[in-house]
């Protein structure tokens, strides 16, 4: 019979119960920035498709905003199609980014701003946002978005 030494024995057994290493790099406020500046091209361009892209393709999506809940990628997607119908409806959009702030998991953050629409009825309002890193890149999970009183 073989005897392990006590040290090694204790050592292997502390590498193989500590906490794993996250490999994932962090949500940073350039991530989130290149994402919105992406969307809002894409927007601003009636391409509402592209504009959903950095949204969490699951039915577990929610989307919060004057109408209500909204739950899972199809349906808010035909919630901006229905809402956003044209050009006129849609106006230029611009984000202002307010705050980028890590949820403590480095993978998600939560993230607070202010969006402008411009056309020939104003609109604007905030946004909370939580974003996560998963395998297929930087994905908005959930957004509640209040548009000012007029």
């Amino acid at each position: 019979m073989h005897r392990i030494p006590s040290a090694l024995l204790l050592g292997l057994l502390t590498a193989c119960t500590a906490a794993p290493v996250s490999t994932v790099a962090p949500v940073s406020t350039v991530d989130v920035l290149v994402m919105m500046e992406t969307q809002a091209e894409a927007w601003n361009r009636g391409d509402l498709v592209a504009f959903m892209e950095p949204y969490w393709d699951s039915e577990e999506l929610t989307f919060v905003g004057s109408s209500g809940v909204t739950r899972g990628f199809d349906e808010t997607l035909a919630r901006y199609q229905a809402s956003y119908p044209d050009a006129a409806t849609r106006g230029k959009l611009r984000f202002e980014l307010l705050e980028v702030r890590d949820l403590g998991r480095g993978d998600a953050a939560l993230v607070l701003g202010r969006f402008y629409l411009d056309r020939e009825s104003p609109a604007s309002g905030t946004f909370s946002l939580v974003v996560e890193r998963r395998p297929e890149g930087l994905r908005i999970i959930h957004d509640h978005s209040s548009a000012d009183a007029e």
